[in-house]
């Protein structure tokens, strides 16, 4: 089984059509999307409809899907955050802002070897950084693989033992991590439509159960284009710039 891997696509179009237009002709079997489909960028129904078309075997829900039940949900957002939450809210259809009310929390079991959550597997809205947080993930996930997103920044923590580790984000445009199968392993691939670790570019990844494999890929889209959409729209302007510095 090949599953595709989307996490953090934050209404952004042009990211999200990259990296689908690249997972293509490499192949894959099925979509697994780990949540925050919404927020920050300006094409809200138009990510979510393509979302709905891949028609996911599993997807939990992150803390900016959560606002389709209404700005309540933004509390502890800051006021950039909180003012696109906002504007988010008035741009979903109805028939869209249901659906993402709708959409489960995780964590969720994929199959034998892979689980997939959006924050953490001991709470979906945790923020996994450090080596503690990551080490009470591993410990609580049921599966070897366990598939985060929300920090948007590609970190892979592998557990031996007692013993983590962890491997940062990478230069190239593609990478490979090998599954053993003595590792437990907290992987997140990173962000389709806001990267926050300094490149820009959108990040995807594909696991392979069969290979035992993970393909991570960092792909150059037309952030121009995706920045001209957020200041059209009058969202704040600073979550345009950020799309160009990765931060």
């Amino acid at each position: 089984m090949r599953y595709l891997i989307l996490t953090d696509i934050h209404a952004n179009l042009e990211a999200l059509d990259t990296c689908l237009a690249d997972a293509k002709p490499r192949g894959y079997d099925q979509v697994l999307v780990l949540g925050d489909l919404i927020g920050y960028g300006a094409d809200p129904n138009a990510v979510v409809t393509r979302v709905q078309r891949l028609n996911p075997t599993a997807i939990v829900r992150g803390n900016h899907d959560k606002i389709a039940r209404g700005l309540e949900e933004a509390d502890g957002f800051n006021v950039v955050a909180r003012s696109a939450a906002e504007w988010t809210l008035n741009a979903l259809t109805p028939e869209i802002r249901q659906w993402l009310v709708d959409l489960p929390q995780g964590p969720h079991d994929v199959d034998d070897l892979v689980e997939i959550c959006h924050g953490s597997p001991f709470d979906e809205d945790a923020y996994i950084f450090d080596e503690l947080d990551a080490l009470k993930a591993l410990q609580t996930s049921k599966r070897p693989l366990c598939l985060f997103g929300h920090t948007h920044y590609p970190v892979t923590f592998e557990l031996v033992g007692d013993a983590l580790s962890a491997t940062g984000p990478a230069a190239a445009s593609e990478t490979r991590l090998e599954l053993r199968d003595d590792v437990k392993y907290l992987l997140n691939p990173g962000s389709v439509g806001q990267p926050r670790d300094g490149d820009p570019r959108a990040a995807y990844a594909i696991v392979d159960t069969a290979k035992k494999q993970v393909e991570l890929m960092r792909l150059t889209y037309p952030i121009e284009q995706a920045q001209a959409k957020v200041i059209a729209a009058g969202l704040p302007e600073v979550l345009a710039r950020r799309l160009g510095v990765g931060r």
